[in-house]
């Protein structure tokens, strides 16, 4: 187990979501469920049996889902980047974890439970930091376009050609 991991507040669906991440990413596995007691439950007014904490793995990283309540909601304060390599990449993430969620501009989208997720070509850094200002704003004002990123379209925004 990871020294830092990040805990993710669910209002009684971690295990769904911990299970529906899992489908998604390669290296993903559910660990440790705690459920919760009688006791527990009529104490937090979640279900006996259900789950408490979700411990899991995304891509090998650690996570944890919490099942606590309605009191808090995920926000754009945090999100998840994910690195893609290639458009395939991009359009698989960007499908899968936008499926009963919403897309949003410049690469962003939140998930069914609300999460946001920012699903970015590695290829972007290299046409963000080149030492022409010209092309960089090029680049950016093709990205300030679109919803699901294409590097495609980016890289020929960096070389200057019409995406039209």
């Amino acid at each position: 187990m990871q020294n830092i991991y990040p805990c993710l507040w669910f209002d009684g669906n971690a295990e769904e979501a911990a299970n529906f991440y899992a489908s998604i990413f390669k290296n993903s596995k559910i660990g440790s469920i705690s459920r919760y007691s009688k006791d527990a439950a009529n104490a937090s007014g979640q279900p006996e049996g259900s789950a408490m904490v979700v411990m899991f793995q995304i891509n090998g990283q650690d996570f944890m889902g919490l099942n606590s309540g309605p009191q808090f909601k995920f926000n754009e304060a945090i999100s998840f980047v994910v690195n893609c390599e290639t458009q395939e990449e991009v359009d698989h993430y960007w499908e899968k974890l936008s499926a009963g969620g919403r897309k949003h501009r410049c690469g962003w989208l939140y998930d069914k439970f609300g999460l946001a997720w920012q699903i970015v070509p590695t290829a972007l850094a290299k046409l963000m930091s080149g030492p022409d200002p010209e092309k960089t704003n090029r680049v950016m004002q093709a990205l300030l376009q679109m919803d699901k990123l294409d590097i495609a379209t980016l890289q020929k925004a960096y070389d200057g050609a019409s995406s039209k």
